[in-house]
C-alpha cells in the first residue's frame, strides 16, 4: 500500500456502471418478481453495498474506507436486453473510491448472473468501466463518451 498520510482530507466520489444481458426471458422473469431465488434486483443492491465496504478485502493494496456513501441502482432495459448497474461511493479521506465503486458495480452484476443463470445460461456481464470521479488533487474525471 503507498503512503497517503501526507494528502489532504477531501471530498471523493466515483460512479462506475456496468450491464448484465441476457434473454428476454430472464428480463421478464425480474419484471415479473418470479426468479425462484428472489428479488432480483433488491438482492443485488444489497450485494453490491455489501461489496463496496469489503473491497480490501478482495483487492489487497486498497487502503480500507470508512464509506460515507453508497449508492446502487438497477435498471431493466428491455430494449437493450439488460440489466443496467450504476454504483456510486463517496468518502471523506486521503484516497479516492473508485476501486469501491468498480467492485461495487461488478458484484452487483454478479448477483444478477447468479440469480439468473438457471433461466439464461449465455448471461454475459459486459461494460464494466469507472464514468466518473471527483475530488483528490486530480480533481474531477469524466468518461469521454459519457
Amino acid at each position: 500500500m503507498i503512503d497517503v498520510g501526507d494528502k489532504p482530507i477531501t471530498r471523493r466520489r466515483a460512479l462506475a456502471r456496468a450491464e448484465v444481458h441476457m434473454n428476454d426471458v430472464a428480463l421478464a422473469k425480474i419484471e415479473e418478481g418470479t426468479v425462484a431465488k428472489g428479488d432480483v434486483l433488491a438482492t443485488a443492491r444489497v450485494a453490491g453495498i455489501a461489496a463496496a465496504k469489503r473491497t480490501p478485502d478482495l483487492l489487497p493494496l486498497c487502503h480500507p474506507l470508512l464509506l460515507d456513501y453508497v449508492r446502487v441502482d438497477l435498471v431493466v432495459d428491455r430494449a437493450a436486453g439488460c440489466v443496467r448497474i450504476e454504483a456510486e461511493c463517496a468518502v471523506e479521506g486521503r484516497t479516492g473510491v473508485e476501486m469501491e465503486a468498480l467492485v461495487s458495480a461488478s458484484a452487483t452484476a454478479l448477483c444478477v448472473h447468479d440469480m439468473l443463470k438457471s433461466t439464461d445460461p449465455t448471461i454475459s456481464i459486459d461494460g464494466i468501466a469507472l464514468w466518473e470521479k471527483d475530488g483528490g488533487k486530480s480533481g474531477a474525471w469524466r468518461r469521454p463518451e459519457a
